[in-house]
C-alpha cells in the first residue's frame, strides 16, 4: 500500500484529507466521501492506487479533445472511486461501485501505452481520476521521461496544493463544468462550483484545457445562466474548446433526454462569445471552423480525422487556430 499525499493526523487516530474541498474528516476503518480514500489505522492510504478497471485505446475526440492531437488515439485507463455524488452519472457503476480490477503498478502501465503502436499518450479517466491521486502523479512523471503526453479528464472538484504539483506533468485537461449555478453543485452533485471554477482558471495557459458541460432540460439550461457561463469562459479565453452534451437517463435520473432543440441552441447562444463550441451525444456536425472566415479547418467523419491547418493557421484567412498538435 502507499500512504496518501495531502492528509493530517488529528486526535483518536482520525485523519482529514486535504485533496479535495470536502477535507473529509474519517474515523479508524472509514473512507472519505470519494470512497478509496481511506483511514488505515490512522493513516490516509488510497485503495485505488494500481487498480485498473478499465484500458482501452479511444479516439482522442471521445475524450473530448478536438484540439489536442486530432485524430490520434489514446490509451485510456480508469479506476474507481469519486468525489462527487451526480445522480446522472454516466460512469457509476465504478464511480460509485468497487468493480473488477488488475493491479498494474505505474511503470507496467507505462510500459503498456509504449507498446501500443502509434500510441504517445495516457489518458487517466472514466471515473473521477484525481481520487487515485498518487497514482496519476507517480504515473505521469514516468510518462513524461518516457515522451509520453498525459491527458486528465476531471470534474475539477480538487485543491489548489495537489493541483499544482500534479500540473507540470499533465499536457492536457478535459474538466466537467457541470452548471453555471450554485444549487446544481449542491443539490445534485453533492459539491461547490467555486472549486472547480478555481480549478479552471488556475489550469488555463499552463496547459491545454478544454470544458464540457452536460446540459439537463430545465437544470442547468436557462438562457441567462448558459451565457454567464459563456462570459465567464471567454473572459479567461474565447478560444477555450467548450464540448455540450446531450443528456439521456443514467444512474439515479430519469428525466427524459434533453431535446435536440435545445442543444443546438445553446450552440448558436456559445459560439457568440466563443471561438469553438461543439454539440456531443447527436448526430451533428463536428467540424472545427475558423472564428474568423468560417472556413473548416478540421474536418471529422465516418472516414476519419482530415486536418487543414497550414502551420497553425487557417489555410482560407490566415487566422491563428487554438490547437496542439505535431504536425
Amino acid at each position: 500500500m502507499r500512504e496518501a499525499l495531502f492528509w493530517e493526523a488529528l486526535e483518536g487516530e482520525r485523519v482529514r484529507c486535504d485533496l479535495c474541498p470536502h477535507h473529509c474528516v474519517i474515523e479508524p476503518g472509514k473512507r472519505g466521501i470519494c470512497g478509496v480514500r481511506s483511514n488505515e489505522e490512522g493513516v490516509l492510504i488510497p485503495l485505488s492506487y494500481g487498480k485498473v478497471t478499465s484500458l482501452a485505446m479511444d479516439p482522442i475526440e471521445k475524450k473530448p479533445l478536438y484540439h489536442f492531437c486530432p485524430g490520434s488515439s489514446i490509451l485510456s485507463v480508469g479506476s474507481y472511486g469519486c468525489n462527487l455524488s451526480c445522480d446522472f452519472c454516466q460512469n457509476y457503476a465504478i464511480a460509485k461501485g468497487q468493480p473488477a480490477f488488475r493491479q498494474m503498478i505505474p511503470e507496467e502501465l507505462v510500459q503498456v501505452a509504449l507498446s501500443v503502436e502509434g500510441n504517445g499518450a495516457i489518458a487517466f479517466t472514466y471515473n473521477e481520476p484525481l481520487m487515485a491521486f498518487e497514482y496519476v502523479y507517480d504515473t505521469a512523471r514516468l510518462a513524461q521521461a518516457q515522451g509520453l503526453r498525459v491527458v486528465l479528464v476531471t470534474n475539477g472538484f480538487v485543491e489548489k496544493e495537489p493541483l499544482d504539483l500534479l500540473l507540470p506533468y499533465i499536457d492536457a485537461m478535459n474538466i466537467d463544468l457541470k452548471a453555471f449555478n450554485d444549487a446544481f453543485y449542491t443539490q445534485i452533485c453533492k459539491g461547490q462550483r467555486q472549486g472547480v471554477l478555481e480549478t479552471i482558471a488556475r489550469v488555463v495557459g499552463k496547459t491545454h484545457v478544454e470544458l464540457t458541460t452536460l446540459l439537463i432540460q430545465g437544470e442547468n439550461t436557462d438562457r441567462e445562466e448558459l451565457e454567464a457561463m459563456f462570459r465567464w469562459i471567454a473572459g479567461l479565453d474565447p478560444a477555450i474548446p467548450l464540448h455540450l452534451s446531450r443528456y439521456f437517463p443514467s444512474y439515479k435520473r430519469t428525466d427524459p433526454p434533453t431535446p435536440e432543440a435545445t442543444l443546438d441552441q445553446a450552440v448558436k447562444w456559445g459560439r457568440q462569445q466563443l471561438d469553438y463550441v461543439y454539440a456531443g451525444n447527436m448526430q451533428t456536425d463536428r467540424n472545427t471552423y475558423c472564428p474568423q472566415c468560417q472556413g473548416v479547418v478540421i474536418e471529422r467523419s465516418l472516414t476519419g480525422t482530415h486536418k487543414h491547418v497550414e502551420r497553425g493557421h487557417c489555410p482560407h484567412c490566415g487566422t491563428f487556430i487554438a490547437l496542439v498538435d505535431d504536425e
